[in-house]
């Protein structure tokens, strides 16, 4: 496959019609439905899954059908069927809905409000991961425009991942005898360490969430009569934290929550390391003089993908400083949100942290966790050469630098259901979620540029897989 006609034809199409879509796309508040529960009534996940629909009916590919499936209670998917010249099947995977609103965004930026600055185009969920479906067709596109062969493609845009996709496993059993066995699947919903060449993703750490409610009271007594008798819920909230982290280091405690890093993902960790350096680290927007937990970047890298680690991301119970009199709180509640490593089973591991953080409360103090979300992290099965060939040769000739290969640090629970449907897969799983696009946080954005090149390699490495993708 010819690389620079390649990057023209879909530099072109991004210009011409993807760029403008995605830019709609990002004014629609289409969050998941885990943060809008009335989703279905609201009408924005149908109004996002709509624009997708009718935008890749406009591109007339030969021999592809379009269709929104619904089942009953579930948001609905877009499912793409684009007949091949090759034998085999690769899915195509992407979503359309997002993540909240989240504060502190620029005043000139907003979550609903596309901005192109340069090779940046914020607005939430236009890199996470908005742009796929319309990637993945523009990558078919640029194989037909120079008459290569492809296998046959299914593509299957979800609109429930960021609520931990627990509507998938029922499209996936619902379209089973449709797509059949799969040779290669394709996930654009991943990172990248730079925006210099094509990142594979090999591993994805899994997580265990929910909310611990610490009540000592029925209701707020004044803290001068109380406090050195009523013990204070948040102090008790952090002697259960206690048991699950070392506040020094930040270390998760209890052996439940570890497991040993595979030898190759330590080799590739140090690769990165040194490839990145303190880029690692340094990508962060630290406040003042903070400081990263630690220095050695691919000790970085091993923090960030393999080992575990404990965010309290909300809290109840804690009025605004504004309006705190000197009251003892009834009640403290904080959300947890822990990283556990991609070979740890997540309802397990949920299950464990509800037992260490229930039991044998302090005072005898009214303690519960209750779980929201415990999901399975995922690591890649072995490479086969051609895929890896492949990848490299795209990489090569798009960016003028080899593949590079990374685990991230997020949980993204529709790999380990693929993993599964689809045993015998290859997987190349990457994106654009690179350095400060910061994706579910304030100011995200998607690196055109960037965007347009892996498109790019996209394109040759499902013309590779025609070629070789079958030989085992």
């Amino acid at each position: 496959m010819n690389a620079d006609a390649a990057c023209d034809f879909v530099s072109a199409m991004w210009e011409r019609e993807i760029i403008p879509r995605l830019s709609e796309y990002i004014r629609i508040p289409c969050k998941s439905p885990h943060f809008d529960p009335a989703w279905e009534a609201n009408g924005h996940i149908e109004q996002a899954v709509q624009l997708a629909s009718q935008w890749c009916q406009r591109q007339a590919v030969a021999g592809m059908t379009v269709e929104i499936v619904r089942l009953p209670g579930r948001t609905p998917l877009l499912f793409l069927e684009i007949a091949g010249d090759a034998p085999g099947t690769v899915l195509l995977y992407g979503h359309l809905d997002k993540q909240p609103e989240m504060s502190g965004w620029r005043e000139d930026l907003g979550p609903w409000r596309p901005v192109i600055e340069g090779h940046k185009l914020y607005g939430r969920g236009g890199a996470d991961d908005g742009y796929a479906v319309f990637a993945s067709l523009a990558a078919v596109m640029a194989l037909r425009a120079q008459g290569m062969a492809h296998a046959r493609c299914v593509a299957m845009i979800e609109c429930c991942e960021e609520s931990g996709s627990y509507d998938l496993p029922y499209y996936l059993e619902a379209l089973a005898g449709r797509v059949g066995a799969v040779d290669l699947v394709v996930g654009l919903d991943s990172g990248c360490g730079n925006y210099e060449q094509l990142w594979f993703t090999t591993s994805l750490r899994g997580i265990a969430a929910g909310t611990l409610r610490v009540e000592v009271l029925t209701e707020g007594v004044h803290s001068g009569d109380a406090s050195g008798l009523v013990p204070s819920s948040f102090r008790i909230a952090r002697m259960l934290l206690d048991r699950i982290e070392d506040a020094r280091t930040g270390r998760i405690l209890p052996a439940e929550f570890h497991c040993p890093i595979p030898p190759e993902r330590l080799e590739q960790a140090r690769a990165v390391g040194a490839l990145l350096g303190a880029d690692v680290t340094g990508k962060y927007p630290f406040a003042g003089a903070t400081r990263a937990i630690i220095d050695d970047a691919a000790q970085a890298v091993l923090n960030r993908t393999w080992r575990p680690f404990l965010a309290v991301v909300g809290a109840n119970g804690l009025p605004p400083i504004a309006s705190a009199g000197n009251v003892l709180r009834p009640y403290t509640e904080l959300k947890l949100s822990l990283r556990i490593p991609p070979l740890l089973d997540g309802a397990r591991a949920t299950g464990e942290l509800k037992r260490i953080l229930e039991a044998d409360p302090p005072y005898g103090a009214k303690v519960s966790f209750h779980a929201d979300q415990g999901a399975s992290g995922w690591n890649a099965p072995d490479l086969a050469p051609w895929l890896l060939d492949a990848s490299q040769g795209a990489s090569q000739a798009v960016f003028g630098k080899p593949a590079a290969m990374i685990g991230e640090g997020g949980t993204i629970p529709f790999m380990g259901m693929l993993g599964k449907h689809y045993p015998r897969a290859q997987f190349l799983i990457t994106g654009v979620l690179g350095p400060h696009s910061n994706a579910h946080g304030p100011n995200e954005f998607l690196h055109i540029a960037y965007a347009k090149r892996l498109t790019a390699c996209v394109a040759m490495v499902l013309a590779a897989h025609a070629r070789y993708g079958r030989a085992r």
